[in-house]
């Protein structure tokens, strides 16, 4: 396997992790689940806080809403494969800032 597919086969998995880390936290705290509903608050500073949080948190809420739908509303196979690749998209970038913040710290090589 050449590095570069594993570096982004780790970005990857770290991006999921790190997705379901947060999402888990947030409804261990609040005592429920999280979703995009969070940006339903208005103009308040609630609000704004929960933009970072969703941003590293989507890709777990998008594939629980998923998969979720489509046991529930027997959503169409093309509509789950979809939401998986965006869903894989976005933890791939976000475990890729996830990994660049950590060697700019300097608490990884």
């Amino acid at each position: 396997m050449p590095p570069e597919a594993l570096n982004s086969f780790l970005s990857l998995a770290i991006g999921f992790a790190f997705a379901g880390a947060l999402a888990s936290g947030y409804q261990a705290f609040a005592r429920r689940p999280a979703g995009f509903g969070l940006l339903n608050e208005g103009v308040v500073p609630k609000a704004f806080a929960a933009v970072p949080f969703l941003v590293f948190a989507a890709p777990f809420i998008i594939m629980r809403n998923t998969l979720i739908g489509a046991r529930v509303e027997r959503r169409r196979f093309e509509f789950v494969m979809m939401a998986t690749v965006i869903a894989g998209f976005w933890s791939l970038m976000s475990g890729t800032f996830f990994l660049m913040t950590l060697r700019a710290a300097g608490l990884l090589a």
